[in-house]
């Protein structure tokens, strides 16, 4: 009689409503993917071998296995939130314990680590720094690899100032002005406006990160050494409203080198253009006429590097206050390349005005870039890359075993886990702000439960069908 048949397929279709169940239940579970109930069938074993009349024994439940496709992301108000777009699984530690995980909801804890709401901790690598293979002067930062750690943002952190030591400006001259009719006088706090044709300010920053200004008057010559110079422009430079010159020295020297190799440093500078307006030379440290707008001697510098801006800040706390002395270092020197600007026939405009000095910074928010960058990005503007997340993944991950709190664990069927980070390789990006939701299709489950449910009772009816026949054997006299 068949009662074991029917009873087997009693058995697995109550596992496979369980199974159907369970991905109900978790469709909208974050990270969560979905499972299914395979089944084989059950053949008794003949000691004459296999033969075509052959009854099976009726079914058995071979296998819970997951499938682990991608699910749908949405978006979340958390910038600690993460969705795996593609392969790979986010690492997570406890007390040394790794599991694996393809939920993104994380957040801080009191000490700045990121962990999700079982207070495991988010693991990546730490931040090193290499050449730039784009550029030679700069550099960037990359993953360690072989440094693993738990990712932290420190809810104190602080970005460092950093002193201004380069600088760029770019700008347009009218060549239709004519010099001024009175001569500038560095020693004045307040130039007059009758003295100058133009002027623009910049702002830089001393080591303690603390700003200033930094203001260029442009004054058109007649002459350079008493000889007619149509297209030439002297350039003063003043620092925080003092004057260029104190009386005994300038506060804001212009030269070449840096450092102790300083040199030709005064002021003012003398920018010579071509007739078509493009820039030919500099030149340094000569004597300035404002009856005749004129200078004499000084030395002649390349445009390239560019001249050398020099701030003594000693000088100006001076000149502006004695007791205004801050205790950043003196002097600043910042390379001011000014190469790229003209004059033409058109109105005084500066078109490019920057520096690369900043004053310091508290956190102000964070989040995570596509390539698994942890970002903090600070008050003063900066932004660091403070680590990066890691991504795991396995030969089979059909193999790990789900532990529950959307939680696996790496198992002998899964094979060795592989680790890496967003967007390298065969691993997924990140996607800052979101989650995946689980890929469970909840029309699908609604429908294999109705199958599942009409194959339990096929079944039971096997089983009603076998008592009536069983019954009536019986009844036979």
């Amino acid at each position: 009689m068949s009662f074991q048949q029917g009873l087997s397929g009693l058995n697995t279709a109550s596992k496979n409503l369980d199974v159907i169940g369970n991905n109900v239940a978790n469709s909208q579970t974050v990270g969560f993917k979905g499972s299914q109930a395979q089944f084989s069938d059950v053949y008794a074993a003949s000691l004459t071998g296999a033969t075509g009349t052959q009854i099976g024994l009726g079914t058995k439940l071979a296998t819970v296995a997951q499938y682990f496709t991608q699910g749908n992301i949405s978006v979340s108000n958390n910038p600690l939130d993460m969705a795996i777009n593609g392969k790979g699984f986010f690492r997570m530690s406890e007390g040394g314990a790794i599991s694996y995980t393809r939920n993104g909801q994380f957040q801080l804890d009191k000490q700045g680590f990121i962990v999700d709401s079982g207070a495991r901790r988010l693991t990546g690598y730490s931040v090193t720094t290499i050449p730039d293979p784009n550029d030679t002067t700069a550099t960037i930062d990359v993953p360690d690899t072989g440094s693993p750690v738990d990712l932290r943002i420190d809810p104190n952190a602080q970005s460092s100032p950093k002193e201004t030591t380069a600088s760029a400006l770019t700008f347009n001259l009218d060549s239709r002005l004519s010099p001024p009719a009175l001569g500038f006088v560095p020693t004045s706090a307040s130039p007059d406006p009758q003295t100058y044709n133009s002027a623009t300010s910049l702002q830089v920053y001393d080591s303690l990160g603390n700003a200033h200004s930094l203001t260029s008057y442009f004054v058109k010559l007649n002459q350079i050494g008493g000889v007619d110079t149509p297209n030439a422009w002297a350039v003063f430079m003043s620092l925080d409203g003092a004057p260029v010159n104190d009386g005994a020295a300038n506060t804001v020297e212009i030269g070449t080198g840096t450092g102790a190799a300083f040199a030709n440093g005064g002021q003012p500078m003398v920018m010579q253009f071509d007739t078509d307006g493009t820039l030919l030379s500099y030149t340094v440290g000569g004597t300035y006429t404002g009856a005749s707008q004129d200078v004499t001697g000084g030395s002649s510098i390349v445009t390239n590097p560019p001249p050398t801006v020099r701030l003594n800040l000693d000088l100006v706390a001076t000149a502006l206050d004695p007791t205004n002395v801050n205790g950043a270092a003196t002097p600043v020197d910042i390379a001011t390349d000014m190469k790229n600007s003209t004059q033409f026939g058109a109105d005084f405009a500066v078109s490019v005005a920057t520096q690369n000095g900043f004053t310091s910074g508290r956190l102000s928010g964070f989040s995570i870039s596509p390539d698994g960058g942890v970002l903090a990005r600070y008050t003063n503007g900066q932004t660091t890359t403070l680590g990066y997340v890691r991504l795991t993944n396995f030969p089979n991950p059909q193999g790990l075993l789900p532990t529950g709190n959307n939680q696996w664990i790496e198992s002998s069927a899964s094979g060795q886990p592989v680790d890496g980070t967003p967007g390298v390789g065969a691993f997924g990006v990140t996607q800052s702000g979101a989650v995946e939701d689980s890929n469970v299709d909840l029309t699908k489950e609604l429908v294999d439960m109705i199958t599942a449910q009409r194959v339990y009772q096929a079944n039971a009816q096997t089983i009603k069908t076998q008592d009536q026949v069983l019954n009536t054997l019986v009844n036979l006299r």
